[in-house]
């Protein structure tokens, strides 16, 4: 399936891969990871909060050791090369590393990818083998302090020296992760003010200086500075890729970046209920464990409901990706340009999961500082710096806002090029919205009233996407409004889809007797995210407006409409479990 085809097309369960049935070499590198996390950096995760960059750079050379530095780097190179689902499962594990896993994803992710994926044999030769196995530490220089983003307009200038030689490159970049311990930047500029380009830029140049570090909100161990570049001479063989493409590669990289952040926002959401169910468990109030109390129970099933969807939908992500990259010849010399070209195909799922991932993060450190109480004020306490390191995930690799704004718009362009056929059923769907009529479910097929609701959404989405794009033409780009509403639609399809998609596979895989937790978050996710699609439905129409609007509005509650009958008891039976085992349960 193509990006954005999923609003278009039905998925069937035997297209995903879901969590429940990955390898047993899978399952070793996420425990590997996971006792990394809880022996090595759990133990010094507040030394490093003090921002002890020397332990910082220590842990991280044990990381490499393990292979994780090299997740995406060849294996000629020192590198492992793993599939997406392994990386996915990786990053879950790390997630919980706080300031750590910053420092971490920086590097392997975004601050390895452009050499892995542009990068020439020489120039990976010369410094991936050193990326690879943590000898050297790795940075993503884009923002600028006016260009955050719109990154198109870096001042950041280049220009080629009489010779030929080298580059003279003069400008700033701020809030550069790992900026502090890094040896190699990835930079970008123009040159000659108008060229996008990429360089490679070692920290030993002259005139690259780095300003002080940041003294931030959360992620407090995590190095992040200006870095600063004042006539640098950079050699003509370190430019990266193609003058005048440079944006090519800060864009598309950001898309992994912002999977892997996804899936480490799930990991970390994971670490923040476990905590919280445990306290809830020791804390008395009125001569109970405040987990006994219905309200604490509800958050509880709330917030696994997040994290099941945010999991769901991450590994849908990566069974699409591997099965893209799976077509590509690893022989073939140019086969990490064709993997990264096959990766652009899924920038919409990457920004629909950077989205979900870290709102749903948000959801449930907010929880936890509740559950909680007045400790999780206290630096004492976990929860309090689970709700500071989790904040800035709305604004890295892209703001939730402009993410949100990829999502229909990369659809609307894709359908521009008859790349989705949007438009050819946007009509027959606005006549099913505006027409009454009832479904006939066929109950005797499993989660057949979810498997109709999701249908009923697209469809729902197709209509109103078409009434925008029939109102304003072109100039639906500028109608943020709208686009945020179509956007928090199609995510929360995404999301609910995954997450049926991954019950219903499930049940040929797990122990039936876990069976009726599966239906139980099933019923939870459907109302949650047709909740936030009726809302969001809602916006789009008002602001649209038109003489059919009242038609549009009586469809939306038509369309939206599902029988949550059990809800609580399907609540409590997820909270019940979840507070016995203190644990995320699936």
């Amino acid at each position: 399936m193509k990006g954005g085809e999923f609003i278009v097309k039905e998925t069937d369960k035997n297209d995903v891969t879901i969590p429940e049935e990955i390898t047993e070499e899978q399952k070793q590198m996420a425990e590997t990871a996971e006792s990394f996390v809880v022996n090595e950096i759990l133990p010094d995760i507040d030394e490093i909060d003090k921002h002890n960059l020397d332990l910082l750079k220590k842990h991280l050379k044990e990381a490499s050791e393990l292979g994780f530095l090299g997740i995406y780097a060849p294996e000629e190179y020192d590198g492992v090369d793993l599939d997406t689902k392994t990386t996915v499962a990786i990053a879950d594990k790390m997630g919980a590393a706080g300031s750590f896993a910053v420092a971490f994803a920086a590097h392997a992710g975004i601050g390895s990818l452009p050499l892995i994926y542009f990068g020439t044999k020489e120039q990976k030769d010369k410094y991936l083998r050193k990326i690879a196995t943590g000898e050297w530490i790795a940075a993503y220089c884009l923002t600028e302090p006016d260009a955050g983003t719109d990154a198109m307009n870096i001042t950041t200038n280049a220009t080629l020296s009489e010779d030929g030689k080298y580059y003279i490159l003069n400008g700033s970049k701020t809030y550069i992760t790992n900026g502090g311990i890094a040896n190699l930047f990835t930079v970008f500029a123009k040159i000659n003010k108008t060229d996008y380009a990429a360089f490679l830029i070692e920290r030993t140049f002259e005139g690259v200086s780095i300003g002080r570090e940041e003294d931030k909100m959360g992620i407090r161990g995590s190095s992040t500075t200006p870095v600063m570049f004042d006539n640098v001479k950079v050699p003509a063989e370190n430019l990266l890729g193609e003058v005048g493409k440079g944006y090519k590669i800060a864009f598309s990289v950001l898309d992994e970046g912002r999977f892997l952040l996804s899936a480490a926002a799930i990991g970390g959401a994971k670490m923040a209920l476990q905590e919280a169910i445990k306290y809830g468990n020791q804390r008395k109030q009125f001569k109970l464990p405040i987990t006994k109390f219905g309200a604490i129970k509800e958050k509880t099933a709330d917030m696994i409901t997040n994290i099941f969807a945010g999991e769901s939908l991450n590994y849908r992500l990566a069974d699409l990706y591997d099965k893209e990259i799976a077509k590509i010849d690893h022989n073939d010399p140019q086969y990490y340009l064709k993997k990264q070209k096959a990766l652009e195909e899924y920038s919409i799922e990457c920004s629909i999961s950077k989205v979900f991932g870290s709102e749903a993060l948000d959801f449930v450190v907010d929880e936890t500082v509740q559950i909680f109480g007045g400790y999780g004020f206290i630096k004492d306490y976990p929860a309090e710096r689970f709700y500071r390191d989790a904040r800035i995930n709305r604004i890295f690799e892209g703001t939730n806002e402009i993410n949100r704004l990829l999502v229909p718009g990369i659809m609307l362009k894709k359908a521009m090029k008859n790349e989705l056929p949007l438009q050819q059923g946007a009509m027959a769907a606005f006549e099913a919205l505006i027409t009454p009529s009832f479904d006939e479910i066929d109950e005797s097929k499993k989660y057949a009233a979810e498997k109709n609701l999701i249908k009923n959404l697209k469809t729902l989405y197709l209509a109103l996407s078409g009434m925008a794009v029939q109102k304003y033409l072109d100039s639906i780009k500028k109608e943020e409004e709208i686009l945020f509403a179509l956007a928090d639609t199609a995510i929360n399809i995404f999301a609910l889809e995954s997450a049926v998609l991954r019950a219903d596979k499930a049940q040929d895989i797990v122990n039936p007797n876990k069976l009726p937790l599966y239906d139980a978050v099933i019923k939870t996710v459907a109302f949650e995210c047709t909740n936030n699609i009726e809302e969001a439905a809602k916006k789009a129409a008002f602001y649209i407006g038109g003489d059919a609007l009242q038609s549009v509005l009586s469809g939306i509650r038509r369309f939206t409409r599902y029988d949550a009958n059990d809800l609580l008891e399907a609540k409590r039976l997820i909270a019940n479990i979840a507070i016995e085992q203190e644990k995320y349960i699936f």
